[in-house]
């Protein structure tokens, strides 16, 4: 049996509870057997970015905020050697054949999506579903990649069907708004990573099939 399993990649500097609660919703409205977070070795559109901790801090803390959820914190973006999501994601559905993806993003993603290298190619490949965030929607709509994507969109009321629809399929997916952000995380607490300065080694992909 497959199993549906949601993708959202991200810094995670630090992972926080809008990451944690925006990924339960998507959970419940996707009908998701679990979620994958793929903690980026480095984010091409953030690169040189003076105050991006190192992926092993960043991983750490996206594992403490998945804790006791259907939630997985991966670094395996960084193993597979993967720096693009269009290559990331090409290399998961060769892996894990016996699962059915979809890719988890934000509505400020959505914005730059025409940004992404393939983005198209990104869209043909693996459902999308965008949640919204709050200040960004204006522009997540008026976004180049939103007026070539807006003709396949998907009715929310069909969401848990996303594994019958032929891509490209979008969906917009509106819950509680959580105004939490990584950069508000790192202004109320600059040392945020003290916690996280002697993390466990990664291990091995925690998930098995």
């Amino acid at each position: 049996m497959m199993r549906r399993t949601g993708v959202l990649g991200g810094s995670f500097n630090p992972a926080h509870r809008g990451h944690r609660g925006i990924t339960l919703a998507a959970i419940r409205a996707l009908a998701l057997d679990e979620a994958w977070w793929l903690v980026s070795p480095g984010n091409p559109l953030k690169s040189g970015a003076k105050d991006m901790a190192p992926l092993a801090m960043r991983l750490a803390s996206a594992r403490a905020m998945a804790r006791r959820a259907p939630i997985r914190a991966t670094d395996i973006e960084a193993r597979m050697k993967t720096r693009y999501t269009v290559d990331t994601i090409r290399a998961l559905q060769r892996r894990y054949p016996k699962r059915r993806f979809i890719w988890l993003m934000g509505s400020d993603n959505l914005a730059q999506f025409h940004r992404w290298r393939d983005w198209r190619r990104i869209a043909r490949t693996i459902p999308i579903a965008v949640i919204a965030r709050p200040g960004y929607e204006g522009a997540a709509h008026a976004a180049p990649a939103m007026g070539w994507l807006r003709r396949f969109q998907r009715p929310a009321d069909q969401a848990k069907s996303w594994t019958t629809w032929r891509l490209p399929a979008l969906v917009l997916l509106r819950f509680r708004p959580d105004p939490t952000s990584a950069t508000a995380v790192r202004a109320a607490d600059p040392d945020w990573t003290r916690q996280f300065r002697h993390p466990v080694a990664p291990t091995r992909h925690p998930i098995q099939e």
